[in-house]
């Protein structure tokens, strides 16, 4: 073993313990790693940050952006009123979610299939109060195990084929793969439903911040336009779409008509109705049911490019000039470009139009306006701004497009008309491009520390491949491998994929061990055909870290996962895949000899 060798192993076995140990920062440990391989000359300087332009940061990156947008898009709050009252406990849940990300990931780039199903897992885990950690690190091992069953479903696969083709003159077919793929997905999908439990609990992740600071019964007001398919029927048609969320407390008519039981009242356009609930449900029943927000039509003055319509949440002070007025009086568009869109008064039912609401102390206000100039708006008023979170009520959301962008994205792929990283990145260019998500909420969907870890991570990798590191385990590979029985061989060759793949990269990882686990086969009089399996299904079944596949690291931050997280789960899927993949692939591809 050369130096270099030996250094680049230090350097890997080093970081992954103070990865376990969990008492430093993920990406600092990636960060000094890549720092310590610099040094010892293990990667070279010039291709020190090349992973900041590699694509899997871009593929990753995009996919965060593409999801928020999805999230804000209220494709995620249709579904999960559609599924009803089905989903409330974890295993129904992963049952559901799993599943079909599962089913997804054997046909379109798993990560795009995860990307769409983030945003719902989340309005479920917010309407059960379920751990968001439950979900997602079972969605993102789904994923993995939906792309065994074709062709198509992963790029080891790819490569496998490609392999064999050279070998043989015949690549594999689109469904070789799913005699041995679909009984481990479907196995898999069992241990996830009942193995989530392994899983910390109480991990709430990025969406601790609005769990934390939850606000109860908003009011806003929405006016009921001509085209409204609700216009002449009862109000409480449109208070059922909520499934009981959001309460219409008052119907106004013609300014001086009021309804204070307003459910049996037939809807005339016009009408105002006072609604109370939470943002995201008062923001879908608006739009779903053709509703628009009673505010006034005049939009914030935007004098920059850069300017942002978007909300604040904030309370109204002692101190406030605001108290004992209404938004009237002040004529709050007029002297400080807001629009106040919901209140919330603590033990107090909300019933009157948002233009005759009195402020009192402690009143919580949304106000939409110029985001640039909200904090000195707010100061003006003597609003003290609450954590930013993410608020529903007055995005105007385009319910569909950032989803059909998605899919589109992905149909290119599947074609072969455009690369995987183009692909990814134009969906997300596109949906902001679109408003389907603003330029500061990319910004913020962008989970810097996954990112970084990522791009630090990849010339580290790659330093066992430059450095020969990858040659000494391939020899090790092959002349351990040659001791043992045909059904061992198979089943080291498959373990070795799994633990290689989170430092080479699942492609790397197949590029590296494919040729020689079929060397390995031909030398020994055995089919090729198992042992290149073997590496396929190995490859893709990155279950213990986060690093190895973009799927988890992508679900790292939401999931407020930790580094050692991965193992309690992955490990005894990864010695289920063993148990049974190994024999299932030696019955449908028999080693021979």
């Amino acid at each position: 073993m050369t130096t270099p060798q030996m250094l680049a192993f230090a350097i890997i076995i080093v970081m992954m313990a103070l990865f376990v140990w969990g008492r430093i920062r993920f990406d600092l440990v990636a960060i000094l790693a890549l720092f310590a391989a610099v040094v010892v000359g293990v990667v070279e300087p010039d291709a020190a940050f090349v992973g900041f332009g590699d694509d899997i940061v871009i593929i990753v990156a995009s996919a965060l952006v593409t999801s928020s947008a999805i999230s804000r898009s209220g494709v995620a709050d249709l579904a999960v009123k559609r599924l009803g009252g089905f989903l409330q406990t974890p295993p129904r849940q992963i049952a559901a979610l799993a599943g079909l990300v599962m089913v997804l990931s054997a046909f379109v780039k798993n990560i795009g299939a995860l990307s769409m199903l983030i945003p719902p897992a989340f309005q479920i885990a917010r309407k059960s109060d379920t751990a968001v950690s439950q979900l997602l690190m079972p969605m993102s091992f789904a994923s993995l195990l939906g792309g065994l069953v074709t062709l198509v479903g992963t790029s080891p696969n790819i490569i496998v084929s490609r392999i064999r083709e050279d070998i043989t003159g015949e690549p594999f077919r689109m469904f070789d793969f799913a005699p041995v793929g679909l009984p481990l997905a479907a196995g898999g999908l069992i241990f996830l439903i009942f193995g989530y439990r392994l899983l910390p609990k109480g991990r709430r992740g990025a969406a601790s911040v609005e769990a934390a600071f939850n606000i109860q019964g908003y009011t806003t007001e929405a006016v009921v336009p001509e085209d409204s398919p609700y216009v002449g029927r009862p109000a409480a048609d449109i208070a059922a779409l909520s499934a009981g969320d959001v309460q219409i407390t008052a119907l106004i008519r013609d300014v001086h008509k009021r309804f204070r039981n307003p459910s049996g009242q037939i809807v005339r356009p016009g009408d105002h109705l006072i609604l109370e609930g939470e943002p995201h449900e008062l923001e879908q029943l608006v739009v779903t049911a053709g509703l628009r927000l009673g505010r006034a039509e005049n939009q914030p003055e935007l004098t920059d490019v850069d300017d942002e319509v978007g909300v604040m949440e904030a309370v109204v002070t002692a101190d406030s000039f605001m108290v004992d007025w209404t938004p009237e009086k002040l004529r709050l568009f007029d002297r400080f470009q807001v629009n106040l869109l919901a209140v919330s008064r603590s033990g107090e039912r909300v019933a009157t139009r948002l233009k005759s609401f009195r402020f009192k102390p402690g009143d919580v206000v949304v106000l939409q306006g110029n985001l640039k100039v909200m904090p000195d708006v707010l100061r003006d008023l003597g609003c003290l701004p609450l954590a930013q979170r993410d608020v529903a009520i007055g995005r105007g959301r385009r319910t569909y497009l950032p989803i059909a962008l998605l899919l589109a994205a992905m149909l290119l792929m599947a074609l072969q008309l455009v690369s995987v990283p183009v692909a990814f990145f134009g969906a997300a260019v596109l949906v902001v491009a679109t408003r389907c998500i603003g330029m500061r909420e990319a910004y913020a969907a962008l989970d810097a520390p996954v990112l970084v870890t990522l791009a630090c991570l990849i010339p580290v990798s790659d330093a066992m491949r430059t450095t020969g590191a990858t040659d000494l385990i391939s020899a090790w590979l092959s002349a351990a491998a040659g001791q043992l029985p045909p059904v061992g061989a198979l089943a080291l060759i498959m373990a070795t994929a799994m633990a290689v793949t989170p430092f080479l990269n699942n492609a790397a990882t197949v590029l590296v061990a494919g040729p020689i686990a079929a060397t390995f086969a031909k030398s020994l009089g055995y089919s090729a055909d198992p042992f290149l399996m073997a590496v396929a299904v190995g490859a893709a079944c990155d279950f213990l870290t986060p690093i190895g596949h973009q799927c988890n690291m992508l679900v790292m931050g939401p999931g407020g996962y930790r580094f050692g997280d991965y193992w309690r789960l992955g490990l005894p899927l990864s010695v289920l895949v063993l148990a049974v993949g190994v024999p299932l692939i030696a019955f449908v591809w028999p080693i021979g000899g």
